[in-house]
């Protein structure tokens, strides 16, 4: 299960809107699966199909999370045009069996937000509570 602020989940869903027609990506901080904070990252690919995280901005991010003794607790992306579901290239690069992995459509009339835990290719779909 993944707890997750509603604040937190507004921002990435703006940040999905905000990159079209491009996928967003980011991560997802807080502590024992509760999200408290998010950080969107550049897709440096600029693509509407894949996304890659800047190294130096990835290092940045986890640097500041630790030192707000926070843990990357999932990253995220979205999927402009396609369903919230993992796909064959995301579960490939899935190399965190730890982490949650958030993917949100932007296909329908609303955003759809899932998350799923994916370990050695296995992908399992993963409970999102949103608190207030």
């Amino acid at each position: 299960m993944l707890t997750i602020k509603r604040e937190v989940l507004d921002q990435i869903i703006a940040h999905a809107q905000a990159d079209l027609p491009n996928e967003a990506c980011g991560y997802l901080a807080g502590n024992d699966g509760s999200v408290s904070f998010g950080y969107p990252l550049t897709n440096v690919d600029h693509s509407p199909e894949h996304f890659s995280f800047d190294p130096a901005e990835q290092f940045r991010t986890v640097k500041d999370a630790r030192n707000k003794g926070l843990q990357i607790v999932a990253n995220y992306h979205s999927h402009p045009e396609t369903p919230a579901r993992p796909s064959q290239e995301d579960i490939r690069l899935a190399f965190d069996p730890e982490i949650s992995y958030v993917i949100i459509s932007l296909a329908g009339e609303t955003p759809d937000v899932k998350s799923f835990r994916i370990k050695d290719g296995v992908v399992e779909k993963e409970e999102i509570v949103v608190e207030n």
